[in-house]
Order: structure tokens, then C-alpha cells, then sequence
């Protein structure tokens, strides 16, 4: 861990990003960009860019997706508060559950820990259904484990059809 200033050391923190109206690839890089340039964030890692089937509710546009590994000395709740800020500055509107959304942001894992209150889950609880998560997922932390288990044995057991690689780059995020 590295120390920012005397008692405030960075965790690390694993995020999935996803969107699928308006331009969600350009919401996904400026949110990426907002992480990195914030003070107490670092964005270690960035996945490839999967362009992904709709999940959950299926009668809308595909998604795409990917996922980062960032250091951060800010706390699970200021972190999902930060997020949450920068998904309405992409004009997230929550109308239905796994509805289309603009950008979404979820905590993956934050150090470790596991906090179930209402406003906040980790480790996320339906990651480890979600091939649109795990793929992902396992381009940025691929030992990462979920209840014992490796990232890869998960992902055999959740459906990825269809689920695509739309940029190989992991800096896709930094292209102008």
C-alpha cells in the first residue's frame, strides 16, 4: 500500500462500468478519466471493451461493458457517492430495474471487505452470474476469487453468448 499522506493508504477497489443508450463508450472513457484525475484515485488497470447482450430485461440495445482496477484512499460509501456523481453527470436516469441506462458504475470488490447494508453490497452479489461482468473482470484482477473460487470457474457456469470483444486495446478509455 502507498501512503498519500501520513494515515491515508491506498486499497484497492475492482469496478464494472456498462451503458447502452446515448454514447455509453464515451461515458465509460470520460468516467475512467474522471477516476483518474480525481485526487484520491488511481486507475491501475482497464479491461478490453466487450459489447454485450442485454441482461435481466432483454428488449433494448446491447451494452457494452468492461471493468477497472483502481487504487483509491476514499472509503466504500464516498466511493459509490463518487460514482454516483458520475453517472448523473452522464444523465443516468434509474426508471427500471436492468433498464437502459446512459452509464452505470457498480463496486465489484473494495479491499476485500464485504458490507451488505441498503445502499451498498460487496462484494457485488451477482457478479458471479454475469459473464458480462466476469470477462471483464478477469482482464484487470485475474486471480480475484468470489466466495473461493477463481474468476474463471464462475465464468463456466454463466452464460456468455453473444458477449463480444468490441476493442482489444485496454486504453480504449484514453483515445481521443
Amino acid at each position: 500500500m502507498s501512503t498519500v499522506s501520513g494515515s491515508e493508504s491506498f486499497v484497492t477497489a475492482l469496478l464494472g462500468l456498462g451503458g447502452n443508450i446515448g454514447d455509453p463508450v464515451g461515458a465509460m472513457a470520460g468516467a475512467l478519466e474522471t477516476l483518474a484525475g480525481h485526487p484520491q484515485c488511481r486507475v491501475i488497470a482497464v479491461s478490453r471493451l466487450y459489447r454485450t447482450p442485454p441482461w435481466g430485461k432483454t428488449d433494448q440495445d446491447w451494452f457494452f461493458n468492461s471493468a477497472a482496477r483502481v487504487e483509491t484512499t476514499l472509503s466504500p460509501v464516498p466511493l459509490l457517492d463518487l460514482a454516483l456523481g458520475i453517472e448523473q453527470a452522464n444523465l443516468r436516469v434509474r426508471r427500471e430495474r436492468w433498464g437502459p441506462r446512459t452509464l452505470d458504475i457498480d463496486i465489484l470488490d473494495y479491499d476485500g471487505l464485504s458490507i451488505d447494508t441498503d445502499r451498498l453490497a460487496i462484494p457485488h452479489p451477482r457478479m458471479k452470474d454475469r459473464a458480462f461482468v466476469l470477462l471483464p473482470l478477469i482482464d484487470v484482477a485475474p486471480d480475484y476469487r468470489i466466495a473461493g473460487r477463481v474468476l474463471t470457474d464462475w465464468l463456466g457456469e454463466a452464460d456468455s453468448a453473444g458477449i463480444e470483444i468490441a476493442d482489444e486495446s485496454r486504453d480504449w478509455w484514453r483515445r481521443k
